[in-house]
């Protein structure tokens, strides 16, 4: 394992291009399972490099040409995805529909991932059984079988929005023979983004980017080439970082529309924020404003983006409430900033964070994903040497992170643990 050591207090200039978005091409990936599908703008992340893995696994091809992808999965041979291969990866649920739709079987493993919360597939599982399939759980998978003929479309309510299982119903109702309704639906880009690559793929799909989806099932799809889209999440931490650091940079290629949410809060925060088609240029302003966030599905501000900004708030101007709506142990990040000299109080689903003059470096180990970041971020606005181990998390979801930072002027070093 590696870690990573910071000096902080060095203000950051330059560009930084967006990246691709891993919460796009996970469900990009597994939708290759109904038909060839060459991604371009494909990051380099941990979590990709399993799925593709498990793809392999599976008996599909999988090519790699640095940002670009070719997935053929028509010869897949082994419907199932073994526990050893995703216990780190919750999209691994991912292919449980289209294996369905495709194959007529499937043995997944239930899923890992960032130990942030419950996250449970039982939606997923009902939605797909009220599509025909016939489903148990044994020994830590589901085995699943659609009925004699394919699944069938069906009308498909979520009382609570769940992405992956929006993103899973979709995959499994494009081939599925009728029509599948889906409202409660995540209204996340990333969802729509896999929408459109399967509308490519010749999918029939209506209602893209509201809350409710209507799927008429065809009898195959076909090969198409798509562009994943810029990472949002990647955006904004690097907004943060500009923000933090009292710096100007500029970011390549943001997703301007599926970012109005963050960009209110960072505004409001006294960040300066200059649009231009495919650009943003980020300044700090005079002071950090101390402001409440409350996450909420899309539109509005992302759970994945809630640690980061926390990093932002704690050398606020004021105090800040930071309501979590989304997952019930998604603070983890907090106790490491109080070692850094942040004053945060919990109380259940909130944080209250009391800004201070001054962060001081020392030694934090990262928890997940977004608190890795979370905790750079914070490291960069310190006075003095920051360490941080198990940034293992940090390679699942950020492409190179700690160098973009350090072409920006951070002076953050990747070691050896």
């Amino acid at each position: 394992m590696d870690k990573i050591i910071i000096e902080g207090r060095r203000p950051l200039s330059g560009l930084a291009s967006i990246s691709g978005a891993k919460n796009a091409a996970l469900p990009l990936m597994a939708a290759a399972i109904l038909a060839p599908l060459t991604l371009e703008n494909v990051p380099n992340l941990r979590d990709l490099a399993t799925m593709g893995r498990l793809l392999t696994h599976m008996g599909g091809r999988v090519e790699r040409d640095g940002g670009r992808m070719e997935l053929d999965l028509s010869r897949l041979s082994r419907p199932e995805a073994p526990y050893e291969m995703v216990k780190t990866m919750r999209a691994s649920a991912l292919v449980l529909g289209p294996l369905l739709a495709r194959h007529g079987r499937a043995k997944v493993s239930l899923p890992g991932g960032c130990a942030i919360g419950r996250r449970p597939i039982d939606r997923h599982l009902k939605a797909l059984e009220a599509m025909g399939a016939v489903i148990n759980l044994s020994g830590g998978y589901v085995e699943a079988r659609a009925p004699s003929g394919g699944l069938r479309g069906a009308n498909i309510h979520f009382d609570d929005i769940t992405v992956t299982g929006t993103e899973n119903l979709m995959l499994a109702a494009v081939l599925a023979k009728g029509r599948t309704t889906i409202t409660g639906a995540a209204r996340e880009p990333e969802v729509t983004d896999t929408a459109r690559a399967l509308l490519a793929m010749g999918a029939r799909i209506s209602g893209l980017d509201t809350d409710q989806l209507t799927i008429d099932g065809v009898t195959e799809l076909e090969p198409a080439l798509h562009q994943v889209m810029p990472d949002r999440i990647e955006a904004g931490t690097l907004i943060v970082a500009g923000a933090l650091t009292g710096g100007r940079i500029v970011l390549k290629g943001p997703p301007h529309a599926a970012l109005a949410a963050v960009y209110d809060k960072f505004r409001e925060a006294g960040v300066s924020l200059t649009e231009n088609d495919d650009e943003l240029i980020v300044e700090a302003g005079p002071a950090v404003k101390s402001i409440d966030v409350t996450t909420r599905p899309y539109p509005g501000f992302p759970t994945d983006m809630q640690a980061q900004f926390m990093a932002l708030m704690t050398i606020g101007n004021g105090v800040s409430l930071i309501h979590e709506t989304i997952f019930e142990n998604r603070f983890m990040h907090v106790s490491e900033l109080v070692r850094l000299g942040a004053d945060i109080t919990l109380e259940g689903p909130t944080a209250m964070v009391r800004g201070v003059h001054r962060l001081s470096g020392a030694p934090m180990m990262a928890t997940d994903l977004r608190a890795s970041a979370s905790l750079i971020l914070a490291a960069l606005t310190a006075r003095g040497r920051s360490e941080i181990s198990r940034v293992y998390h940090l390679d699942r979801g950020y492409d190179r992170l700690d160098e973009k930072l350090a072409a920006l002027g951070a002076d953050i070093r990747r070691l050896p643990e």
